[in-house]
Formats: structure tokens, sequence, C-alpha cells
């Protein structure tokens, strides 16, 4: 729903590279910011509160050089967008911390280890400017 992991994703991958990388997050379906993410990415300085989610159809250009996907769904929605299109697209499974019940403690911890597995995997695969890329 452009709620959690993509808009992790975009805030990190802005954060990491500015305008040098166009970047935008959107999802199969229309939902709101989850308040988990907004505290957790607030915690590494990253502010995504004003983030608006989107889904597939309000993009405006459909020039991409890579789409990254993180779910199964949105994996199968990227193909058929990009049939066309000669462009890289990536399958990062990436686990929902939606999912995950419990105390606010043990689910914001869920939603941590999300967040920094996606920071991880961002800079494996765009490593900022004089980075040596592993």
């Amino acid at each position: 729903m452009n709620a959690i992991r993509s808009p992790m994703a975009e805030g990190i991958l802005k954060r990491l590279h500015g305008t040098r990388i166009y970047v935008d997050s959107v999802g199969v379906r229309r939902g709101e910011i989850d308040p988990f993410v907004a505290a957790v990415m607030a915690e590494i300085g990253i502010d995504v509160a004003r983030h608006r989610p989107k889904v597939f159809e309000d993009m405006e250009d459909d020039s991409f050089d890579v789409v990254v996907s993180l779910s199964p769904e949105a994996q199968h929605k990227a193909v058929e967008l990009t049939r066309h299109n000669a462009c890289e697209v990536e399958f990062w499974n990436t686990f929902d911390p939606s999912l995950v019940e419990g105390s606010r403690e043990t689910r914001l911890e869920a939603y941590r280890m999300v967040r920094d597995d996606l920071m991880r995997r961002i800079l494996a695969r765009f490593p900022p400017q004089g980075m040596a890329r592993e």
C-alpha cells in the first residue's frame, strides 16, 4: 500500500544520493504512511511523515533504468508495467513488519530490522559516490 517498505527505501535512497538519482515509490494499493515507519526512519534522521502514498497508476513517468520491487504483488505489477521498456527489474523480497504482533517495542524492532536490511541492500546496489561497490 506504499505505506511501509517502499517509503523506507525511497527515504534512504534520497538521503544517500539526494537529487543525483531520481527515485519514486509506489504501491499496488493506496494506503496511508504507517506511523511505525515514521518513527524508525526518524531514528536515523529521515523524515517520511509527509510521504504521500501513491499507486502505480499515479506515476507521471514510465522511463526507468531500474525498478526494485519489495513484495511479490509489486513484482508482478512491475514486470507488467515494464514489459515494453528496456530497464532492469529487481525483486528484493522484503518482510512486511506490520505482520508482527506484540508490544510497541517488539513491533518497532521488526520495522527497524526491515529498515536496516533495506539500508544494507541499497548501499550494496546503489553505493554513494566515493564508496567502492563490493
